[in-house]
């Protein structure tokens, strides 16, 4: 396998915890995320192989922007066998009495356009080759709706889950397979944007990020003949 990977969102959470995991085992990776400083927070932890994270600064749910990237890391890294779909938001304002038409627009640019948008930069290179796995960290919020979430969010989630399933049915015979994962409550920064964030004892029975970037580096290890299309994780 040419090891080499595109992770987004890989600024924190759990597109940080997915791309050190490919660090760890010598896979060269482009870290994705909107903000250099966090990017290169992520390259440190990456000690002592911090020269396998290479960053790029990228707004997702810009699709000129996306492309640039696409370019760039192809000319770096020659071929990318796996993409991960990390980057995520929500806002505090989320329920719809509330939820305004802009937020709603920004979660679907970054959550669901985002990911379209890395998928077309990166799969032409897939087909040609004749191989890859992507992977889109998606949320249970893509399963059920709740309030939660909010609905902005969970239309997102939904269109993610649903991006994945359609990659497997047109890309499959091509070699390419891609898998959806749905945690359940992640103890991430992404919490601190709740309208009431939990407390450090609700944190506590929370999913890691590391859990979740275990259930990527098992999609990713499988052999090319097997294909893990969705995995729901949750608490205990």
């Amino acid at each position: 396998m040419n090891k080499t990977a595109v992770v987004t969102g890989a600024g924190s959470g759990v597109g940080r915890a997915i791309a050190l995991k490919l660090a760890r085992h010598d896979w060269r990776v482009a870290i994705v995320g909107r903000r250099a400083e966090t990017l290169q927070e992520t390259i440190r932890l990456a000690s002592p192989h911090p020269s396998r994270l290479t960053p790029h600064v990228c707004d997702v749910g810009d699709p000129d922007a996306v492309a640039a990237m696409g370019k760039q890391v192809l000319a770096e890294l020659g071929t990318v066998e796996v993409l991960v779909n990390s980057a995520g938001t929500n806002v505090p304002r989320r329920a719809l009495e509330v939820l305004s038409l802009e937020d709603f627009h920004a979660m679907m640019a970054t959550n669901l356009n985002g990911a379209y948008y890395c998928v077309q930069a990166f799969l032409p290179q897939m087909r040609a080759r004749g191989s890859g796995t992507i992977i889109n960290v998606v949320s249970d919020a893509g399963k059920q709706a709740s309030p939660k979430a909010g609905p902005g969010y969970v239309a997102s989630k939904f269109g993610l889950a649903g991006l994945t399933q359609s990659i497997n049915a047109e890309e499959r015979a091509r070699g390419i397979r891609a898998c959806a994962i749905f945690p359940g409550d992640i103890d991430t920064p992404l919490l601190e944007r709740r309208p009431q964030p939990p407390d450090e004892a609700a944190r506590q029975r929370m999913l890691r990020a590391e859990d979740v970037a275990e259930c990527a580096w098992l999609c990713i290890n499988l052999p090319s003949r097997a294909l893990v299309e969705e995995i729901l994780i949750r608490p205990r």
